[in-house]
């Protein structure tokens, strides 16, 4: 089986926000303050119930937003993360039927990987951006130095344990891609709908991976 391999052709940031969201009615600032502080990308995870509302939400009012769908672990939801207006979707694993859905709906997809042996997979089945996750207990840094002497055609999307101490040296390796990371959307900015400080932090991560 091959499938639509995940490439990043519109959207130019190399820093993936990860959202979790607690209020539908956070969304639309949100993207507007990561636009402010020039990340074109955000990734609404699936680990509320108000994340597909947020994910309608964003598509429609903010149409400029690279919008993804993050923590898509059930073929059930690929349908419903397209519906809502996502236009590409992540997940922290690589199951058989999840592989099938974005297959079956040309969805953009980019699996989560975390061995040597699920990469070779991965690519075996056509992709070649994988989500490295959870990043910093697979090795971080060291895991992704190791992974691209054997497989040099795979390009990653590390997620955890990213930081703005570590963006840069992670975003210099030849084969990473993009960097998700929670710390552009604090929790408590979000409570307090402090767009001002996303906007910073965002701005902030800009210029980290711009340096690179």
């Amino acid at each position: 089986m091959t499938t639509t391999c995940f490439t990043r052709p519109t959207f130019t940031s190399r820093v993936v926000p990860v959202i979790v969201l607690s209020e539908e009615a956070q969304a639309v600032p949100l993207a507007h303050a990561l636009l402010e502080g020039g990340i074109d990308v955000m990734e609404i995870t699936l680990r509320s119930g108000v994340a597909l509302r947020a994910i309608e939400a964003v598509a429609r009012a903010v149409p400029k937003m690279h919008l993804g769908a993050g923590t898509v672990t059930r073929a059930a939801e690929v349908p419903q993360v397209i519906n809502a207006g996502a236009k590409f979707a992540l997940s922290p694993g690589c199951s058989d039927a999840l592989v099938e859905a974005v297959e079956a709906s040309k969805l953009p997809f980019i699996p989560g990987v975390m061995t040597p042996s699920e990469v070779m997979r991965a690519r075996d089945i056509g992709f070649r951006l994988m989500k490295l996750f959870p990043a910093a207990q697979a090795g971080g840094i060291n895991m992704l130095k190791a992974l691209g002497a054997p497989l040099p055609d795979v390009r990653f999307c590390p997620t955890g344990g990213v930081s703005p101490e570590n963006l840069r040296d992670i975003l210099s390796l030849p084969n990473v891609a993009m960097a998700g990371g929670s710390w552009l959307t604090p929790s408590d900015a979000l409570r307090q709908g402090d767009w001002k400080r996303i906007a910073r932090l965002a701005r902030e991560a800009t210029t980290l991976a711009t340096a690179v």
